[in-house]
């Protein structure tokens, strides 16, 4: 399945922040026609992602039972409700219940200024 098969998917162009976000890690909901969209927004040294906040084992928010999404060292995005762990850069499963699993990345670009979901950008 890929994020945009979701039914509140955002339409390509939707804008999900006015700036770069201050905190490397940041889960906030997306309103548009489609409804309510779970995102988590993650700056690394690579850029800015996006991912659908949702743990691929327990379809929970990663952020269900805390704020706390990175690990220590910033690398990795961790599920509050069973540990599984992903990397921050790429949402590959690194740990726990994450090896072999892969958040769903959602595409996002900056435009003057602005992060959006992207217009043209490969899906996974």
């Amino acid at each position: 399945m890929k994020w945009s098969d979701l039914r509140a998917a955002p339409a390509p162009g939707t804008v999900v922040l006015q700036d770069a976000p201050a905190a490397p890690a940041l889960s906030l909901t997306v309103t548009s026609e489609a409804g309510d969209f779970p995102l988590l927004v993650v700056r690394t040294a690579q850029g800015v992602s996006g991912y659908v906040n949702m743990c691929p084992h327990q379809f929970l928010p990663l952020d269900h039972r805390g704020g706390q999404l990175l690990s220590k060292d910033g690398e990795k995005l961790m599920c509050s409700a069973h540990g599984a762990m992903f990397d921050a850069a790429t949402g590959e499963g690194v740990a726990g219940e994450g090896l072999g699993c892969a958040l769903m990345r959602v595409p996002l670009e900056t435009v003057e200024g602005q992060i959006r979901i992207a217009r043209a950008a490969p899906e996974g």
